[in-house]
């Protein structure tokens, strides 16, 4: 199997402004994502089946002690797959809603191939507890062999290939900010994502993330809002695009998504993104997914002024990140 990972480069030190800790807050809010897309799993159109073009995003979310080390850490994979025929045309439907391996859970149905009968969710939460204590650097220093772990710890509960899983858990620990998290609170992390172009010849995947730590009144201490848009092309049935190539978030991307222009209040979209974290400090998941809209844009005295972008993908991504909260 070939597998190409390329880093979807992040900005989090833009979402937390290099910001001085809060009020006793003693770790670091981190969040990292790269695409990740394997060769055989591109697949050409053959005895009357769709070909598949499918586009992979391996993410993780961690919280981090002062001395670098992960306090806590939740890790996932979006695989979104475009059918296309043997016209070239493509069959996948705009909006078609994309569901993580987490997500999934059984639905994955990995478990029977796997040599410990664990499903990717119960594998990745194994991984998960393992880097627990550990600094970037030893995440990256652990052993494998073709992608598979060897530590005998490990091996017990992971069996699958950690490769892109260890690099992004790398990436979102290096990546923390002091953005007024502490040790004792909460962690969620939640992906959302649809098909948001599927117009010959282009298929576009559009994922939003969210990453929310909480105190034990459930109210947010810190968060990050992050968003791709990986793209596949194909001419004359063939994909043409390089799925090698790493791509770049909203965040990362910064006054390069070149949205001021066409902004009402001349703010590019990772400006609002972090006015919007910042006004969700302090509040509740609840705040946030009964927030007044108007046409999916904020209708709130505080954000009228900052946020003008749709946030029905801020909302819902929240909303998973507070599923997995713990």
């Amino acid at each position: 199997m070939k597998k190409f990972v390329a880093y979807i480069m992040t900005a989090v030190l833009l979402v937390g402004g290099l910001a001085a800790c809060g009020g006793g807050a003693d770790a670091k809010t981190g969040f990292a994502v790269i695409n990740s897309n394997t060769a055989s799993h591109q697949k050409a159109p053959a005895d009357g089946k769709d070909g598949v073009i499918e586009l992979t995003t391996v993410a993780a979310a961690a919280l981090v002690d002062k001395d670098g080390k992960v306090i806590k850490l939740q890790s996932d994979t979006l695989q979104s797959k475009f059918g296309y025929n043997a016209e070239g045309l493509i069959t996948t439907t705009a909006d078609t809603v994309f569901k993580t391996k987490r997500d999934l859970k059984e639905e994955y149905n990995m478990k029977g191939a796997s040599d410990i009968s664990k499903e990717w969710y119960e594998q990745a939460a194994a991984f998960d507890a393992y880097v627990v204590g550990k600094t970037a650097a030893e995440i990256r220093g652990i052993a494998v062999t073709e992608g598979v772990a060897t530590d005998a710890d490990l091996a017990a509960g992971v069996t699958m290939d950690i490769t892109a899983m260890k690099e992004v858990a790398a990436l979102a620990v290096e990546s923390a900010v002091a953005m007024g998290a502490k040790a004792s609170d909460t962690l969620g992390f939640g992906i959302t994502a649809s098909a948001e172009q599927t117009k010959d010849p282009t298929v576009v995947q559009y994922a939003h993330y969210v990453v929310v730590t909480m105190d034990k009144n459930n109210k947010i201490t810190s968060s990050i809002v992050d968003a791709t848009q990986q793209k596949a092309t194909l001419e004359a049935g063939v994909v043409t695009t390089d799925l090698t190539a790493p791509i770049k978030s909203k965040l990362a991307l910064g006054t390069d998504y070149n949205m001021k222009g066409a902004s009402p209040i001349g703010k590019e979209w990772d400006e609002q993104a972090k006015a919007f974290t910042d006004w969700a400090k302090g509040k509740t998941l609840a705040d946030i997914s009964g927030m007044t809209l108007a046409e999916g844009r904020p209708d709130v005295a505080d954000l009228k002024s900052s946020v003008t972008v749709h946030v029905t993908g801020f909302q819902s991504a929240y909303a998973a990140a507070g599923s997995y909260a713990k």
